[in-house]
Formats: C-alpha cells, structure tokens, sequence
C-alpha cells in the first residue's frame, strides 16, 4: 500500500462526528477524524515500511500523523527528524502522544526531554515533560537519573501552577509516571501529588477531566507488580 491508497483509505474511514470532537480538542485541517481505533488496523502494514512511515507524518495531517507515530521504528529516526516531527506537532494530541510516545523509544530521549522541557513553546515543552514521562514508564529504575527526576519533581511542586496551560497537564501526568513506575520514588512523587493538589487545565468544549494524581497513582499501583515496567510508550 502506497501513501496515495493509504491516504484513500483513511479518508474513507473518517466521519463527522470525529471531526467535531477532535476540532473541540483542539485539531485543525487537514483531518479526516479517523478513530484511533481503526488507525492501529494499519499498523501493521506501515511498519513493514519506514519510508511510508515518516512520509504519512509530512502529509500534515492529523490522522495520517498519529498513525506514522504507531507504526515508526523511533530506533530509527535521527534527532534532527524527532525535532522536525516536534515543531509540526500544531496541537496536544501530536505533541503529547504521537511525538512524546516516539521519541521516548528513541536513542535520544532524554536527551530531546530535557531540551523541550526548556523550551518556551508551549507545545514543545508538553512533548518535553510527555517525553520524559513515558520514558521512566519504560525504562529499568537502575537506569534512570534518579536524581535529575528529583529535581523535576521539585520544580513542579513549586511551578506548575504559573506553568502554561497544556504543561500543567503534562507535568501533573510526570508526576503520576514516576508515582506509579519508579517505585524508589514512589514516597517523593506521592509527596508532590499531594502538595500540588489539583490541577486546573482549560480543556475547552470538551469533558476531559485532569486526573488527581494522588488518587490515579494508587490505581496503577493497585494493578501492576512491582518493578515492572510498560512496554511501549505508544497509543
């Protein structure tokens, strides 16, 4: 299958009713309002293909991006392409769960983390903090800057509040990936959950809810085994 005929068929999958949720969320033209649902039907296929992969992602569309995050090898992408990939990222979606997702499976996690985290575009940072988040839900505690993440849990006990809008939302989820899988860390990130509270994010025309993060680590706690990790970041 060729990007034309995978154009084809994404469009052929879209429905109105998607559109409308995804344009409250946030998301602009050109989309087709594919369910994420039926984008992972073509996973398969796109992954035997890397080529087809980032060639979806430069489309700018928003369904055929989300599906080049599902199916690229992030083993394979330079740094130079995760930083093209994060500055096309116009809306949460991309930056938060295709670009994050990928670049956290990537040789140049935290490298590319902590850069973005810095960053004062606010759609970068989210993929900076969504980065770093989802790669200590991977990633072996022994393996982990213990106590840079200490240092990042400090600064959002003391910041997250004044923090943009859509880093709030990312740096209260930070919070909840080291509660829940650093389990060294689990006293400390409990300690910050409690202390921030809960967090306030515009999230527009829609019924999305910022979880507590006291309440949300305590539930994955609840259902994993200790010391055990995801295995993929992506979604």
């Amino acid at each position: 299958m060729n990007l034309t005929e995978l154009m084809n068929e994404l469009e052929s999958l879209g429905s109105e009713q998607t559109r409308k949720t995804f344009i409250r969320h946030g998301a602009k033209e050109p989309f087709f309002g594919v369910k994420i649902g039926d984008l992972k039907k073509f996973v398969k296929h796109v992954k035997k293909d890397q080529e087809l992969a980032l060639a979806l992602y430069e489309t700018g569309n928003h369904d055929a991006m989300y599906l080049a995050g599902l199916a690229v090898d992030p083993k394979k992408l330079s740094k130079e392409m995760l930083q093209k990939w994060v500055e096309d990222a116009y809306w949460y979606m991309l930056s938060e769960y295709t670009v994050a997702g990928v670049a956290a499976e990537s040789p140049f996690a935290l490298e590319l983390a902590r850069e973005w985290i810095s960053s004062d575009n606010e759609m970068i940072a989210t993929a900076g903090w969504g980065t770093y988040a989802n790669y200590v839900t991977i990633t072996e505690d022994d393996k982990l800057d213990l106590n840079e993440i200490r240092s990042y849990l400090d600064h959002i006990r003391h910041h997250i509040h004044d923090s943009p809008n859509r880093v709030r939302y990312d740096m209260n989820q930070f919070v909840i990936a080291v509660g829940s899988y650093v389990d060294i860390l689990y006293d400390e990130a409990k300690s910050v959950a409690e202390a921030v509270g809960k967090v306030h994010v515009d999230v527009g025309q829609t019924a999305c809810k910022v979880p507590l993060a006291t309440d949300y680590i305590e539930k994955v706690i609840q259902r994993r085994k200790p010391g055990t990790k995801k295995k993929t970041s992506r979604c």
